[in-house]
């Protein structure tokens, strides 16, 4: 009998590869959790944690590490899916931080939180005892995270190094740590910002509305388009402007910029990304710009 071979497609490979990876933790260690933000990696990343365990619930929390400085429109959402599917969410708060002390919030014009998010996700983790946990970063994203492995050991100080990494050939992952340290896990590693896209069309999966086009108050700043909100205003040189814009990635409002754009569904923002040069970092994420290796300094600091 003629043999027919069985090969998946693109998106199906990656799929399967991430819910390998959510099963892996699952039966490997005792406490994970999944970071969420209401961004759409997260939002991938949680589609794919509940099609992992299906029929039973996801057998992990998620944890929101909050700026506070968040698009109202990505607060919205992550509450109304937390109440929909009944799972579990922990909210680490900088302004806990900031209130007792341990970190101090930078004033004046271009301040943002973001950088103040390491000492609430590091404690976030601390409280919850967290032996692994699952992060949405992807290699495409930014060449600091294109070093990472699928399971990115922590030291007890959360912190990265790179050398310190093990190899994972063969999809083999090794999650072997002591008392303290701890696993970073990333299920999208091998996506790129086009298969985050087309997974969404695919399966139909609701983002926030900023994600498509839309009309906003904009500020232009180092060239970025800024969104007028109540934690942003302009500076006295700066004039504001009305532009139909679309966000291609979520993070603290005070320094994530928009794009012009006339994309208002999921075919239409495929179709611009796939002529687009520039990562979605890259051309709208200013705590990427402070320095060459700023994302690499960050992550030996333990952030993601």
């Amino acid at each position: 009998m003629e043999a027919h071979g069985y090969e998946l497609s693109h998106l199906d490979a990656l799929e399967a590869e991430s819910v390998h990876i959510f099963r892996e933790v699952g039966a490997t260690f005792e406490r994970p959790g999944l970071l969420f933000s209401g961004g759409k990696d997260s939002v991938v990343m949680f589609h794919l944690a509940r099609k992992a365990f299906w029929p039973a619930p996801v057998p992990f929390p998620l944890l929101h590490v909050d700026t506070g400085h968040n698009f109202d429109e990505v607060i919205e959402y992550r509450d109304r899916i937390v109440a929909e599917t009944g799972v579990r969410l922990l909210v680490s708060s900088v302004q806990d931080d900031i209130d007792a002390g341990r970190v101090v919030e930078q004033t004046g014009p271009g301040a943002s939180r973001n950088r103040l998010q390491t000492t609430a996700l590091l404690r976030g983790i601390t409280e919850h005892k967290f032996d692994a946990v699952f992060g949405g970063a992807r290699r495409d994203e930014e060449k600091a995270r294109a070093k990472e492995r699928v399971f990115s050991f922590r030291d007890e100080f959360g912190a990265w190094n790179p050398r310190a990494q093990r190899p994972e050939l063969w999809h083999l992952y090794n999650g072997r740590h002591h008392r303290g340290e701890h696993i970073r896990v990333f299920p999208l590693s091998n996506w790129t910002e086009l298969d985050i896209w087309e997974y969404i069309a695919r399966e139909s999966i609701e983002l926030p509305p900023i994600y498509y086009a839309h009309q906003r108050e904009v500020i232009p700043r180092d060239g970025m388009l800024l969104a007028k909100t109540r934690f942003l205003h302009p500076l006295p040189t700066e004039t504001m402007q009305t532009e139909t814009v679309r966000f291609r990635t979520v993070g603290d409002a005070t320094c994530t910029g928009c794009v012009l754009s006339d994309a208002d569904t999921v075919d239409k923002v495929i179709a611009e990304i796939e002529v687009t040069r520039l990562t979605e970092r890259g051309a709208t994420r200013a705590d990427d710009r402070i320095s060459e290796s700023g994302m690499e300094d960050r992550k030996k600091e333990g952030y993601f």
